[in-house]
């Protein structure tokens, strides 16, 4: 790879753009308490009567140290799919540039190009699920700014080849996204720990998963100091809440709570596998690194509102390719994940 340069890569307006900056940011603690008058908040205390910090310091240093980061690597975001806006927002020049992305995956990277009118080139996954290296490079040019790279892949399951990805960092000379929802269902390790070595390297993980915590809508970014100032400007002032920030921090701390629940997730699913193999109508089960199988059957159509009608909601990928025909199975607890493949027998008789 050429020597990377961040600034050819990011949009004349965000280099030029003066960011809106609260008195928040512009004081340090002091250790003194201090007294409010800034911001034409209620004065009256509640929990929440105070904007919350924009910067999201004491949740940054705790994951900091989870992570072995520093602070200054990490973006939070209201959810990944902000944390993405903002990385389109920040690079892509509307109606200019490009990104490629790699179906079957995550569709928010479609519509998220679409909204910032960028076009998206997209190669497909080889019929094994894996990245089509030579094709992926050879869709490459001045205007391709971003390359997103789901792994473990939404809706597949499997991780992709760490040489392929490596050869795709070495010879990119944009950014390279790899989305990390799933990684800790994974037997590969994260590309946290690749971050000083590929300077145009994002790393995108999420709460909402292995954390179990949806509901507070919580996306990370992990980058290199450089990219994530950039990103920073360019983010709402107060873009995660004060209660988001709390229940955050108070999960991130029982990060062994999280790990139990991880390997009773992982128990699951090598239990529902072994049972999905007795189901004759699926025809093939595919290897998963995530908290999901995705299988091939005889109709999915058929088959997701057979379930539908059993009270059972799964996820139909038959319209992507080459998933056709395929219905993808979260992994719920030991009783859903019974009742799920009751469910299937019946239907199988």
């Amino acid at each position: 790879m050429s020597e990377f340069n961040l600034q050819n890569l990011v949009r004349v307006n965000v280099q030029k753009l003066q960011p809106y900056s609260s008195a928040r940011d512009e004081y340090k603690a002091s250790g003194t308490e201090m007294i409010f008058l800034d911001a034409n908040e209620n004065p009256f205390e509640n929990g929440v009567n105070r904007y919350p910090d924009p910067q999201q310091r004491d949740l940054k240093s705790a994951l900091a140290k989870l992570k072995n980061v520093k602070e200054e690597q990490i973006l939070l975001g209201n959810g990944s799919d902000e944390v993405l806006d903002l990385i389109f927002r920040a690079f892509c020049e509307p109606g200019v540039d490009n990104v490629i992305t790699l179906p079957p995956t995550y569709g928010m990277y479609k519509v998220l190009a679409e909204i910032n009118n960028i076009e998206n080139r997209e190669v497909l996954l080889t019929e094994e699920f894996q990245l089509d290296v030579k094709s992926i490079l050879k869709s490459v040019d001045e205007q391709t700014k971003l390359l997103f790279i789901c792994s473990p892949n939404n809706p597949t399951g499997n991780a992709f080849d760490a040489r392929d990805i490596k050869t795709i960092l070495e010879n990119f000379n944009g950014i390279v996204v790899i989305d990390e929802a799933y990684i800790d269902f994974s037997s590969y390790e994260t590309w946290i720990g690749f971050l000083d070595l590929y300077p145009n390297l994002i790393i995108t993980q999420t709460l909402s998963k292995a954390y179990g915590m949806a509901g507070i809508r919580l996306g990370v970014c992990y980058a290199s100091s450089a990219i994530i100032s950039v990103l920073n400007k360019i983010k709402p002032p107060y873009n995660v809440n004060e209660l988001t920030q709390q229940k955050a921090l108070e999960r991130v701390l029982a990060v062994d709570e999280v790990f139990d629940e991880v390997e009773s997730i992982l128990e699951e699913r090598n239990r529902l596998m072994i049972a999905l193999q007795e189901i004759k109508f699926i025809k093939e089960i595919f290897p998963t690194d995530a908290n999901f199988v995705l299988v091939k059957v005889d109709d999915a159509n058929e088959r997701y509102q057979e379930l539908i009608e059993k009270g059972i909601v799964i996820r139909n990928r038959t319209t992507q390719p080459p998933c056709e025909n395929t219905l993808r199975f979260t992994i719920g607890t030991s009783e859903e994940n019974k009742k799920l493949v009751e469910a299937l027998k019946e239907i199988d008789n």
